[in-house]
């Protein structure tokens, strides 16, 4: 990968390739998940420990026989997963059917069929069509080569014979390496059946060794999420063009545009509408909610019919009601709008509580912070805040004030109350204007 950074941590989709494997793995309600670490353990550990994580660590990589060795010991299983931290892609539902090959007297092996099979090891069978063996590429003979039938490395196994043959594993290879592939010639010398199945898609079984292969995971990824959100009714106008960086759900006849990307846990109910090269994070859009081009929504809930942007940025704590609009370049953080509220132009609204209706002018900003502290401004029900305000926080306008344009309020407006907070205006006859000096 030329990375300083563990190839299993890096990220397809938001989440490291690892992660995925481990998140594919719990779907399947283990007793236990034992993650053998080698380079990088420390990185590995610290970003993905968990409580039904344990970590085993191989101190030499000396293949990948030898590294599910060291988990041996920790196994009180009957049946036994064996995975790979660089392959995120597995299906849950191809690990499912491979697991229930699993018997006292049978494994379950993942092949796949690939036309271009080179690097992987080579599924030999007898005349009869049985498994016999796994012979690596760097160990297999011209005849042996040809095969079209690749070992994923992924199997399942009953444990009582499993201790067993990894005791037996010997490193009389060219690799010098203790192969976890001979376990299946040992299975089958001990009268143990070699059951196969096959993943669907054969990236499902796809590693990545370079940032070439990571591309092209990351890019499978994104195709499949898409083809199952369309499944589940929403329109994506280039699914080349979509990202998916968490978890979705989604209602009915929602429209995405091109370049969105959606990250985190977000949930999007029927009819939205999502133009282009918008980020939604952490965010919950209600029925019907509009979120024009070029809008940043971070931890935020938008209530049915509201609207925002274009280049609106929703900042977490921000809580849209019914029919609430936030117009072209307005900030919001920790700012709750009221049913109907409209902040329309050009504003900052932080630490805000907004009523019912009221109308938040062009060029307004809640003055929140004194460079300590956070304070809060409160708006009732059918303000209107005029154009180019400073609300100094604390402070408290009451339900049907108005601010004049270009004020800077510092003290609470009550109900029905003008304030206007600005400079007198001076004009000053035979102004002269400031003449540019000439340098010598």
């Amino acid at each position: 990968m030329r990375s300083a950074l563990p190839k299993v941590l890096h990220p397809i989709a938001g989440n490291s390739m690892l992660g995925h494997v481990i998140h594919s793995a719990r779907q399947l309600d283990p007793q236990r998940i034992h993650v053998v670490i080698g380079h990088g353990a420390d990185a590995v550990r610290e970003r993905l420990a968990a409580d039904d994580l344990n970590f085993v660590l191989q101190d030499k990589q000396l293949g990948t026989g030898h590294a599910v060795a060291q988990a041996v010991p920790y196994i009180e299983a009957d049946t036994v997963l064996i995975l790979y931290g660089d392959v995120p892609l597995i299906e849950v539902e191809t690990l499912q059917r491979l697991l229930e090959k699993v018997a006292p007297q049978q494994l379950g092996l993942l092949t796949v069929e690939l036309d271009d099979p080179t690097g992987y090891g080579r599924i030999v069978r007898d005349a009869a069509g049985k498994v016999t063996a796994i012979v690596e590429q760097k160990d297999a003979n011209e005849a042996e080569r040809a095969i079209t039938e690749g070992n994923t490395g992924i199997l399942a196994l009953p444990f009582a014979q499993m201790s067993g043959w990894m005791s037996r594993l010997s490193n009389n290879n060219a690799q010098g390496e203790y192969y976890l592939t001979d376990v299946i010639a040992m299975a089958v010398n001990d009268g143990l059946v070699v059951a196969t199945e096959q993943p669907h898609d054969a990236m499902e079984v796809q590693g990545a060794n370079d940032r070439k292969q990571l591309a092209e995971l990351e890019r499978h990824y994104q195709l499949r999420a898409a083809r199952r959100l369309m499944a589940q009714g929403v329109t994506l106008r280039d699914p080349a063009r979509f990202d998916v960086r968490g978890e979705v759900s989604v209602g009915r006849d929602v429209l995405i545009d091109i370049n969105v990307i959606l990250e985190g846990k977000v949930v999007i109910e029927d009819d939205v509408v999502i133009g282009p090269n918008c980020v939604i994070k952490d965010s919950t859009l209600r029925k019907g909610v509009v979120i024009k081009a070029n809008s940043h929504l971070d931890g935020a809930v938008l209530g049915e019919s509201s609207d925002a942007g274009p280049f609106a940025r929703l900042r977490p704590g921000t809580v849209l009601e019914a029919r609430a609009h936030v117009g072209n370049f307005v900030e919001l953080k920790n700012a709750h709008l009221g049913e109907g509220a409209k902040a329309g132009h050009l504003s900052y609204l932080g630490d805000a509580e907004i009523g019912a209706r009221t109308n938040i002018g062009a060029g307004t900003i809640t003055c929140n912070y004194d460079g300590v502290n956070k304070w809060k401004t409160v708006m009732g029900e059918d303000v209107f805040i005029g154009s180019n305000n400073s609300l100094v926080a604390p402070v408290d306008i009451s339900s049907g004030a108005t601010t004049a344009a270009g004020s800077t309020i510092t003290q609470n407006v009550d109900k029905a109350q003008l304030a206007v907070g600005r400079a007198r205006q001076k004009n000053i006859d035979g102004w002269k204007r400031p003449e540019k000096v000439k340098k010598s």
